[in-house]
């Protein structure tokens, strides 16, 4: 039997031009409806009710990474297509919140931009925007450079550097999306759509533009074995989701890669939604989160991991077992005990009787044994004698409430 290969390369490129293949089909799908490009998937009714029927019509998804957005955030949808997910969010950040959908193709922009005015009258406010530019390059308004584009057409290698040229300073004067600016990150089906080549840029995209303590929910095809050379050079497959999958768990090592942490699969599609040479294809949704770089600090935290394992790793490879208290820096202390942070509710907070100031504090030490001693929490000086007597924990009859 041959040896099944469990490597996580990115997939090799294909013999075609993937990014034609994949404008050429969604600018289809923007003149017609495209039944084929769609993963069924349920939405919460109420935040369709005011949308145009064609931006109905015309979306194309896998999942609702919509429902994870919350009352005044900031969010960016990659891919945002006709606009419906962007729309939806309008609702459901509300008046305080912002909306940026970024798309590459012109008539999915035009699609959505259209209804802009019309859905801001139905809603009260008008807090959603629409950007040209590449998901895996954020920080670049192709709107901008195509302005400056049809002032200084190109006609020599000189024209050619003086544009790349404006195009970074656009990037570094003038980003589509800053660093550090967004709350939460979305995308329906459409990552997959990125060649192979950029994808590690995507992801690192993706954490650049989010604020610490931000997240991304994403939604898109995934398979359980690498796609074959077949599939791969298929451009239909490609524009249709399929040969631009991520393998399921390559999926998740993408968000590990880039620095993100407490990534979790919310949503997996039980029975796949194509099988194609014997491979699965079904949707997932994940939750990826940013904020665990940064300088650690000694203030003599710890945390107990509740259960129901006995012991977990958590992602830069601190061991946590069940019912001790193990020592963590102030960083990770409040990763881990955060009220809506991706670990709430797994691990009992345990402050020190004195806290140490975070300006006084010195270094965590990242060698040291990982249990914390109590002493180290009540303080070595630490003598109190305290009974149950007067106590509301034990009842007249004995025994403890």
């Amino acid at each position: 039997m041959s040896e099944i290969s469990t490597s996580n390369p990115l997939k090799p490129e294909s013999t075609y031009n993937v990014e034609q293949a994949v404008l050429e089909r969604y600018q289809a799908g923007a003149d017609r409806v495209e039944a084929t490009l769609c993963c069924p998937t349920d939405y919460d009714g109420q935040y369709l009710e005011i949308l145009p029927q064609e931006i109905l019509d015309k979306d194309y998804g896998c999942g609702d990474p919509s429902r994870y957005a919350k009352p005044g955030e900031t969010v960016v949808d990659l891919g945002s297509g006709s606009g419906k997910i962007c729309y939806i969010l309008a609702q459901k950040v509300g008046a305080s919140g912002r909306v940026i959908g970024v798309d590459f193709n012109d008539k999915m922009l035009d699609l959505a931009r259209r209804y802009r005015g019309e859905i801001a009258d139905k809603i009260g406010y008008d807090n959603v925007r629409f950007v040209k530019g590449k998901i895996q390059d954020l920080a670049l308004d192709l709107d901008a450079a195509h302005r400056w584009l049809t002032q200084h057409p190109i006609a020599s290698v000189d024209d050619w550097g003086a544009f790349e040229a404006e195009c970074d300073r656009l990037r570094r004067e003038h980003p589509a999306i800053a660093d550090n600016s967004v709350d939460l990150v979305v995308s329906n089906c459409v990552l997959n759509l990125v060649r192979s080549g950029d994808k590690k840029q995507l992801f690192s995209e993706i954490y650049r533009v989010l604020k610490r303590g931000g997240r991304a929910v994403i939604s898109d095809i995934v398979c359980d074995e690498d796609p074959t050379p077949k599939i791969l050079n298929d451009p239909d497959l490609w524009s249709g989701c399929i040969a631009g999958a991520f393998r399921e768990d390559a999926f998740l090592e993408m968000f590990e890669e880039a620095g993100f942490y407490g990534i979790e699969i919310l949503v997996r599609q039980e029975e796949p939604w194509q099988v194609i040479d014997g491979i699965e294809f079904r949707s997932v949704t994940v939750q990826a989160f940013k904020g665990k770089d940064g300088p650690c600090w000694e203030r003599n935290q710890a945390v107990i991991y509740r259960g129901p394992w006995q012991q977990v790793l958590d992602d830069d490879g601190h061991r946590y077992r069940r019912g001790e208290r193990t020592a963590v820096c102030d960083k990770t202390f409040k990763l881990l005990t955060a009220e809506n942070g991706p670990y709430s509710g797994e691990f009992i907070a345990v402050e020190p009787y004195r806290e140490i100031p975070l300006e006084t504090a010195p270094v965590f030490d990242c060698d040291r044994t990982s249990v914390r001693h109590p002493r180290e929490t009540k303080g070595s000086d630490y003598r109190l004698t305290k009974t149950s007597e007067g106590s509301a924990c034990c009842e007249p009859e004995g025994g403890c409430c």
